[in-house]
């Protein structure tokens, strides 16, 4: 309920109050029950607000029946996640993402919803974005909507997968940094690259992905992604939505992952993004885990996250790096862990590389480990370890 209060703010709107109800099972006509409907009716008279949010989505039926029985406008958190990345999406392709997934939500909510197609919902949680629709509207003409902004998105994948495909003949390795909204991400990615991206202490304060170059301790160069964040009850519209997006996660050679050491449920938010990590089918990658915020803890902080039952000892393995990504405490640690997992891909070979491929010696010591070097007859013999990835350059001249 605290989140939800954070997401109606980080929405424009100023919360007056809260309720909750304890229900084996959920009323199929309201959610709630009859009671507690009359009771939030009494409340409006003495705290006179004008919207109700619900934490769990809710059917279309539920939605007007409360709205009839309340004389108000409901939304559940789906809209509610929904009107947010509406504000905050900046990009075309973010624009088009939000946009397809407010549709998908809003195409069974049509009967009593919105007026006009073309008009945008302007002033309201839960109204910004594609617009409404009257009563009598053709289905077809929403549908028709859905097929041309997948059409638009397809062509967003293709360009994002040429670009990609660019990024693997360089073979430059890319770190996705991913995390529960609000950990610190967009600070993290500031810290590591020197970007401005912007920072604010809010849910989903940014939406769109951003790439920035950064170096490793020896020189290397590397990509930092910053990914959108998740959240516990992430619309599945937007899961679908973002994945032309959020397949940068599964094309990373590493993922990093951020948490606010902070946070009392910082162990249901880590539960979070696994989950999130794996329904996009990114397990099984390598991963660092950035424990960020260590400066508001005091001295010995992980010590004290031992004692006081936030983590475990055995949690606290090589992976984990304590840090500060908005004063820069542990940055210098991460980098380096960072390098240390990175090389850990890297297959060691051995090659005799003819001379008149010779930029291939070169992509080696850029991109490689050289161990041994020795210039024969046939061309440059080399034993050294090259990422995964290059294999394939070096495959006509393995020994």
């Amino acid at each position: 309920m605290v989140e939800l209060a954070q997401l109606a703010c980080t929405a424009g709107t100023v919360v007056v109050g809260s309720t909750v109800q304890r229900l084996e099972t959920v009323n199929p006509a309201t959610y709630i029950g009859r009671g507690k409907v009359e009771e939030i009716a009494a409340l409006k008279g003495d705290l006179g607000f004008d919207l109700l949010i619900f934490d769990d989505e809710l059917s279309p039926s539920q939605q007007r029946n409360l709205e009839d029985a309340l004389q108000m406008r409901v939304v559940d958190r789906t809209a509610l996640i929904l009107d947010i990345f509406a504000k905050h999406a900046q990009t075309y392709e973010g624009r088009l993402q939000v946009e397809l997934a407010q549709y998908e939500y809003r195409l069974p909510r049509l009967t009593h919803m919105w007026t006009h197609l073309s008009r945008q919902g302007v002033g309201g949680v839960g109204l910004r974005g594609p617009g409404e629709k009257q009563l009598e509207v053709d289905r077809r003409r929403i549908w028709a909507c859905i097929s041309r902004l997948k059409d638009e998105l397809e062509h967003v994948r293709t360009h994002r997968e040429l670009y990609r495909k660019r990024r693997r003949r360089e073979a430059i390795p890319v770190v996705a940094i991913v995390g529960y909204t609000n950990a610190g991400k967009s600070t993290l990615l500031n810290a590591l690259t020197g970007a401005e991206v912007l920072v604010e202490d809010k849910l989903f304060a940014t939406l769109d992905p951003t790439t920035r170059r950064g170096a490793l301790p020896k020189g290397e160069e590397v990509l930092f992604t910053d990914t959108v964040g998740f959240i516990h009850k992430l619309p599945t519209q937007l899961i679908a939505a973002f994945r032309a997006t959020l397949e940068e996660i599964k094309e990373a050679d590493l993922l990093l992952h951020i948490l606010d050491i902070t946070h009392p449920n910082m162990r249901e938010q880590s539960h979070v993004v696994e989950k999130t990590l794996c329904e996009l089918g990114a397990v099984g990658k390598p991963m660092v885990i950035a424990l960020n915020k260590i400066d508001l803890l005091g001295a010995d902080p992980l010590s004290r996250l031992v004692s006081d039952g936030t983590t475990d000892s055995a949690e606290l393995d090589f992976n984990c790096v304590a840090i500060s990504a908005k004063e820069g405490i542990g940055i210098d640690r991460l980098l380096e862990r960072i390098e240390e997992v990175l090389s850990q891909s890297l297959v060691k070979i051995t090659t005799c590389i003819p001379y008149q491929v010779s930029h291939l010696v070169s992509l080696f010591h850029q991109k490689g480990i050289v161990e041994e070097e020795k210039y024969t007859k046939e061309g440059t013999r080399i034993v050294g370890k090259v990422p995964r990835k290059l294999l394939g350059a070096f495959q006509k001249h393995l020994i």
